[in-house]
């Protein structure tokens, strides 16, 4: 237990004379809520493909708020001496939240490079699978505050696990379709590159959910 192990006592003795400890959690909240938004704004993506450009930028927009949280982040933990987790804990926390949107981003982006036309049913719901564990990421990030909510964090971590097995399985039919039924071989290749990134999403929330995990397990 490293923030739980200091004393009351020890922190109104030096609390006038060293940094505040920070508004690490908030800043974390706050860099879930653009990720359920890049979440959302991906599934709008894959939706209305003739509006690409708009949803495009939307991304990009939420990208840069959620970029602009980690400087901000990592800037507070220079800054503070006492932390509420292990300083290793919260640069690789912040930073894997950070890799979530910057793979939306890349699938966002991904197509206009491939110049995308459709959008077939499994990337779509893969970009669903994907929305649903950025919301689970948010639900572990608004509970680890407060270790009492171990159980209900674990659960959680449980589900995205879970959805990233999906988004596996998903891929995996969806890669299956497209070499049986696709004839287009510069199609094929634009999919499966689609394919791969969605799914990644899903692996990234997974990243964020094993080291929320390794936090519970030491701090609980």
């Amino acid at each position: 237990m490293k923030h739980y192990s200091h004393s009351i006592a020890t922190k109104l003795m030096f609390g006038r004379l060293l940094p505040h400890e920070g508004r690490f959690f908030e800043l974390f909240n706050s860099h879930a809520e653009q990720i359920v938004l890049g979440g959302q704004a991906l599934v709008a993506l894959m939706e209305d493909l003739a509006s690409a450009e708009q949803h495009i930028s939307a991304i990009e927009a939420i990208e840069q708020a959620a970029d602009k949280i980690t400087h901000e982040t990592i800037a507070q933990l220079h800054k503070s001496f006492i932390t509420p987790l292990d300083r290793d804990e919260i640069h690789g926390l912040i930073n894997a939240m950070d890799d979530i949107l910057d793979t939306v981003q890349d699938v966002a982006e991904c197509t206009t490079l491939y110049h995308i036309q459709r959008i077939t049913p499994e990337a779509l719901q893969l970009a669903n699978v994907s929305l649903s564990c950025c919301t689970r990421v948010k639900i572990v990030v608004g509970l680890i505050s407060n270790m009492d909510n171990a159980s209900a964090i674990l659960q959680t971590c449980q589900e995205i696990d879970r959805l990233e097995t999906d988004a596996d399985r998903i891929m995996r039919g969806a890669m299956s379709r497209l070499f049986r039924d696709e004839r287009d071989a510069l199609q094929v290749m634009k999919l499966k590159a689609i394919y791969e990134q969605l799914e990644s999403i899903t692996d990234r929330c997974e990243d964020v959910a094993k080291i929320v995990e390794g936090i519970v397990l030491e701090n609980a």
